[in-house]
């Protein structure tokens, strides 16, 4: 389609004359005009976001407020039904491995129309509070270090285990998500994991395409792409090819909340942040957690972590949402927007049986 357009590029250094019949002049001039609204169709195709996409107007920023780490602690838990509970937030994901897992997991089955995902973890980061995985450790040695956990980082997960082993953890933890039910509202990678290799993206959007789990997957722009590599995740040609195949919602956008130096500055970190999106669905991500001793002693990120659980509780923060005119979703309405989107391009029935 660029290379129909570029061939109407005129120099405009030189006159353009035109000594063509009436009747030729018109048939040529209707032409351009196809061509034109061709490539124009094409221009607004390629623009349209997946906001757009799945129903929500095309000039609104709609946000995902997703709380990562849950079931990693109790702390974690109890900011997480807070927010929950309160319609504060839209979405959360457990970590499966966890110890505080099964506490969060029971809780969610009294409160199933809510967006609960799983964060799949193959690490186990911190130094003193650990886990390890949840398929038979016979079958993802290489997910394994030397004491018995997950490893403490990505570069060692990718070193060391290979994509069937990643595949296989993902499915358990899955799977247990599943017989613990309800069923998970999404997917996501704890501290990106899943994006080290292009054979681990692979697994991961293979297995929820097969699950009908939409994952955290984000649509890979030029703009995009390039922001990613220079946060080093290996986005190259395979992995652009496999966000292009992969069938299930993306996200327009993804980002972090912002940390700060002190509460009000994180506050506006996160207004400075919020206003410069672009219209479409973005996730941002943070990890809230009730302040305690054990907290603490968990991690040094402890104070970002309980500002986190109070953010979004904030009167300022909520009157700004409405002020900019915010839109929010989760992934369980994604998916059902996707779905009943996808059920009506279906051909009826009745149309196939005439046609055959």
């Amino acid at each position: 389609m660029r290379r129909i357009c570029s061939a109407f590029h005129v120099n405009a250094s030189r006159p353009l004359t035109c000594r063509l019949p009436a009747a030729a002049w018109a048939q040529s001039a209707m032409a351009l005009s196809w061509l034109v609204a061709i490539c124009a169709g094409a221009n607004l195709a390629q623009a349209e976001t997946w906001g757009q996409k799945l129903g929500y107007p095309a000039d609104k920023k709609v946000l995902i407020l997703h709380a990562d780490d849950i079931g990693m602690c109790y702390e974690a838990n109890q900011a997480g039904k807070a927010y929950l509970s309160a319609n504060q937030i839209q979405s959360a994901a457990l970590m499966v491995p966890c110890p505080w897992y099964n506490e969060m997991a029971d809780w969610y089955k009294d409160h199933a129309e809510l967006d609960l995902g799983l964060h799949l973890a193959l690490t186990s980061e911190w130094r003193w509070y650990r886990w390890g995985p949840v398929a038979d450790r016979a079958k993802v040695p290489g997910l394994i270090d030397k004491e018995g956990y997950l490893w403490k980082s990505v570069q060692a997960v990718a070193a060391n285990a290979s994509a069937s082993e990643v595949e296989a953890e993902v499915r358990a933890q899955v799977e247990r998500a599943i017989a613990k039910g309800p069923r998970p509202g999404h997917i996501d990678t704890h501290m990106g994991t899943l994006y080290a290799r292009p054979d681990y993206t692979r697994a991961y959007m293979k297995v929820a395409e097969e699950y009908h789990i939409p994952a955290m997957v984000i649509e890979q722009t030029p703009e995009i792409s390039e922001r990613f590599r220079k946060q080093g995740y290996p986005i190259n040609d395979e992995t652009l090819q496999l966000n292009k195949e992969y069938k299930l919602p993306k996200l327009d956008d993804f980002f972090s909340a912002p940390e700060g130096k002190t509460y009000e500055e994180k506050r506006e970190k996160f207004f400075e942040l919020v206003r410069s999106l672009k219209p479409g669905i973005t996730e941002i991500i943070f990890h809230p957690s009730v302040e305690s001793e054990g907290l603490k002693k968990i991690t040094n990120s402890w104070q970002q972590r309980v500002w986190e659980a109070q953010m979004f509780a904030d009167p300022e923060i909520q009157s700004f949402f409405q002020r900019e005119g915010i839109l929010f979703t989760n992934w369980k309405e994604m998916m059902r927007r996707f779905d009943a989107k996808e059920e009506k391009a279906k051909p009826a029935t009745g149309t196939l049986e005439k046609s055959k």
